[in-house]
């Protein structure tokens, strides 16, 4: 008697899955990728328009932009930007491109853990825990290419 599985993968179907993640990083454009040298490569340029703060004020926060697995835009009411490169990569940020965090207070501060918030069939869950850095004042450099 032979045991079969019950789902068999056509070969050449298999080969596609496997080969998926280094054709996808080819096909991506050819802007700079982070690295741990430059960590907002790949996000918009900014100009930096003040001194690093170690909070900002959650109610004021009109939009979050996750840029990478590091660099997160708080865009605030009013039009201000603190540009925040947490303090190492943060596994699924990048991809994900959302986050949740935990505080008792109306304030977001360094080094406080904020997670990746994952779509997981449809339901949101927590995912991986990172720390963020200081939030620094930016403008975008509409003029720069990006």
């Amino acid at each position: 008697m032979t045991i079969r599985p019950a789902i068999r993968t056509p070969l050449p179907a298999l080969a596609l899955v496997l080969l998926a993640p280094m054709t996808l990083g080819a096909c991506m454009s050819d802007r700079e990728r982070p690295t741990d040298a430059n960590p907002t490569a790949g996000a918009p340029a900014v100009k930096v328009t003040g001194e690093a703060q170690s909070c900002i004020n959650r109610s004021q926060i009109r939009n979050t932009v996750v840029r990478s697995d590091r660099v997160i835009d708080f865009e605030m009411q009013g039009g201000k930007v603190y540009r925040n490169v947490l303090k190492s990569n943060c596994p699924g940020l990048g991809m994900d491109r959302a986050i949740t965090y935990n505080t008792s207070i109306d304030q977001l501060c360094s080094p406080q853990i904020i997670y990746t918030l994952q779509n997981i069939g449809g339901m949101p869950r927590q995912g991986a825990g990172c720390s963020l850095g200081a939030f620094v004042p930016v403008e975008y450099d509409r003029g720069a290419k990006e």
